[in-house]
This record gives structure tokens, C-alpha cells and sequence, in this order.
């Protein structure tokens, strides 16, 4: 049986300012108050996990443990199977410090070259309490990889990745029509029949 939350407050443990609205705008149905790390001056703890689901889980239980409060991280990237499930886990860190996201497209775009341009997005959402405990939720988008990239909406690699069936980009889509087909809106989904009261 999931642990429902049941509080007022909760951090968003993401310091990328497009994330943070995301998740903000997915928990305001539910009258939950969402705090960012960066408000709180919480570091961002290195992702040394394997997997979306340890690095989800790593970032929110450090953001748990220093505020008190509970927690919600995500992890999620862009999977290529034609690249061998590249950038995956690694999808922030191919954007560099400077985290730019044209240059990690560029790069997905040069060493596809002319393989098969299907691909996934795959979020994994962790909701932690301060105890320890956690629940974690994920969720999956197949589509296709287009260059150039369109679109100037979202972040990361959406401008250059149209989900199954549709024929914009994530880039191109308005918010509400992407939190409808997201990745992280279906591991979202997931997560509120688990855990948010109504869910």
C-alpha cells in the first residue's frame, strides 16, 4: 500500500526552472504549496545512480533530509535505442555544464547518422519524506527524432522529439497539450492514484 501524502509543502528537488514549472503546474489541482531546492539553497547532489529510478530516489531524499519536508524528484531523458539507450541517464550531462541543450542535439543528431530515429522519453518520479520512505512512479513516451529541432516551448531535447501518433514536437506543443502525452505526465499520473488525496 503506497503512503499517501498528506501535507501542505512540498519541494520540487530540481534546480531546472522548466522542470519546476511542470511539476508545479501537475500538483496545483491538488492545493499542494511546491517549494524549489534553489529557494531553499539546497545543493544538487551528484547523480551517481545507475538507473532514473536511484537517481530520482538520490535527489529526493537529499532534498527531504536538509528541509524537512517531503520531496518530489524526477529523473528523465531521452532514450535512443539506436545508440545503445544513449544520453538515457546521462541526457542532462551531454548538455554540459553550460546545459546547452542545442549542442546535446546536435550531438544525438551527428552520431544517429542514418539509424532507425525512434526513441522513448522516460521520467521516474520520487516522492521521499524526511523518515526515509519513498514511493517511486514511472512513466514512458515512445516517438520519433526529427532534425532540425522545431519549436521553442519546453526544454532539453523536446524540440527535436514528436510523440507516437502526433505531428508536432514537444517544442511545439502548448503546455497543456504536452502534459496530456508526457513522459512525466504518465508517471505523474501514476504517482496521484498512489499518493495525492482525489488521485
Amino acid at each position: 500500500m503506497a503512503r499517501r501524502f498528506d501535507g501542505r509543502r512540498l519541494v520540487i528537488a530540481s534546480h531546472n526552472p522548466g522542470k519546476v514549472e511542470e511539476i508545479a503546474a501537475l500538483l496545483a489541482p491538488f492545493g499542494v504549496e511546491t517549494v524549489a531546492a534553489a529557494s531553499l539553497g539546497l545543493p544538487e547532489p551528484e547523480e551517481t545512480g545507475d538507473s532514473f529510478e536511484a537517481n530520482a530516489a538520490l535527489k529526493a531524499h537529499a532534498a527531504a533530509e536538509r528541509s524537512g519536508l517531503p520531496a518530489l524528484a524526477d529523473d528523465s531523458g531521452l532514450v535512443v535505442p539506436a545508440l545503445g539507450g544513449a544520453p538515457g541517464i546521462y541526457s542532462a550531462r551531454w548538455a554540459g555544464p553550460a546545459k546547452d541543450f542545442a549542442a546535446a542535439m546536435a550531438r544525438v543528431e551527428r552520431e544517429l547518422g542514418g539509424k532507425d530515429r525512434g526513441a522513448a522519453f522516460v521520467a521516474v518520479l520520487a516522492l521521499a519524506w524526511p523518515d526515509g520512505h519513498a514511493e517511486l512512479s514511472r512513466g514512458e513516451v515512445r516517438g520519433q527524432l526529427v532534425w532540425p529541432p522545431r519549436g521553442t516551448r519546453g526544454f532539453g531535447y523536446d524540440p527535436m522529439f514528436v510523440p507516437k501518433g502526433g505531428s508536432q514536437t514537444f517544442g511545439e506543443m502548448e503546455p497543456g497539450g504536452k502534459h496530456e502525452v508526457s513522459h512525466r505526465a504518465r508517471a505523474f499520473a501514476k504517482l496521484v492514484a498512489a499518493c495525492f488525496a482525489g488521485g
